[in-house]
């Protein structure tokens, strides 16, 4: 599962305020190797403990990641691997970044988040031998690696900030083209690959445990994050108040229905449209702290993680699209 990881000339970390993964996340690369992994912390974010595993392979202390299967996308890699590593089920949180180094004649890739433990218990394995729990500066001593000590203290500067709500903006998968549509255009449905769109969306937002989720009035949108519903056994609330025709016609009603859904605290989604998503983010940037400059990317079946804290935004995630890496 794990590469060979001792070449580590070249190192290098791709982070900001605002991380994204493209629809192509090795662009530029001629032989990417994907990866995942996270920072799992437990306790109190402003001084949490987090996890070093050993791998007894390579006689090395790290964090937790592994390589990406096909079909898969990497928030589901990141998950997997931890339940495979540690025996944890965890709550993504931040994306921390991206670190990429040459093993062999390949470049390795890997994303990392932030993730809370939940729940689990670690046991012995092939690939980890053993786990600890420490502070981060006990962590940042026992790596082995600098590049993990890189890792670790950006997760350091995510925590101080933990959002207290996530919202996560979906904009529907694709649709059947509108110009060919004689009907209602509410009931415009997905297409082939905004189905796959749906049912990819799963395995991308569940990690993050979403707790509650809406969805704008158009089938599309609902349609979108009805896999994902099911997978939670939670219901899709539809309102029209999340949807296009709303936003353009009663702004500020649009964004305190927006609005009143941080305010819930917890982890929730929100199917909505090209038009609302990024005027929303416009809105939210302007009166936050974190500037979201140039354009707002928002792909259909893209998805959006933004953090608050005290209903400001304060962390913003983007995500091109939940269909497999490779």
């Amino acid at each position: 599962m794990h590469e060979e990881d001792k070449d580590r000339e070249g190192d290098t970390f791709v982070t900001g305020r605002l991380q994204e993964i493209p629809n192509s996340p090795a662009e530029g690369i001629a032989k990417p190797t994907y990866a995942a992994g996270a920072v799992l912390w437990r306790g109190e974010p402003s001084d949490p403990e987090v996890c070093v595993i050993h791998r007894p392979h390579y006689d090395d202390w790290s964090l937790p990641k592994g390589k990406l299967d096909s079909g898969e996308n990497l928030p589901a890699t990141a998950v997997r691997e931890i339940w495979e590593e540690t025996g944890y089920r965890v709550r993504l949180g931040k994306l921390v970044g991206r670190v990429s180094y040459p093993v062999g004649s390949r470049t390795k890739l890997v994303w990392y988040w932030t993730a809370e433990v939940l729940d689990g218990d670690f046991e012995k394995n092939s690939e980890v031998n053993e786990l600890r729990w420490v502070r981060f500066d006990e962590a940042e001593k026992l790596v082995s690696y600098d590049l993990d000590r890189q890792v670790l203290a950006k997760a350091r500067k995510r925590l101080t900030s933990e959002p207290d709500a996530r919202l996560i903006l979906v904009r529907h998968g694709r649709a059947h083209s509108r110009a060919n549509w004689s009907g209602n255009d509410l009931l415009r449905p997905l297409d082939k690959k905004g189905r796959r769109q749906a049912e990819l969306l799963v395995s991308e937002l569940e990690g993050f445990h979403p707790e509650r989720i809406y969805s704008a009035d158009p089938v599309r949108c609902a349609d979108t994050v009805a896999p994902l519903a099911a997978e939670l056994g939670l219901e899709v609330a539809v309102d029209e108040r999340f949807g296009d025709e709303y936003w353009i016609s009663q702004e500020v009603l649009a964004k305190k229905a927006f609005a009143d859904v941080v305010a819930l605290g917890g982890v929730s989604v929100v199917c909505s449209q090209g038009h609302t998503i990024p005027h929303l983010l416009a809105s939210l940037s302007a009166a936050g702290t974190l500037p979201l400059d140039g354009e707002i990317n928002c792909k259909k079946g893209s998805a959006w993680v933004l953090g608050f804290n005290d209903g400001v935004l304060t962390t913003a995630d983007y995500y091109a699209s939940a269909l497999p890496v490779k």
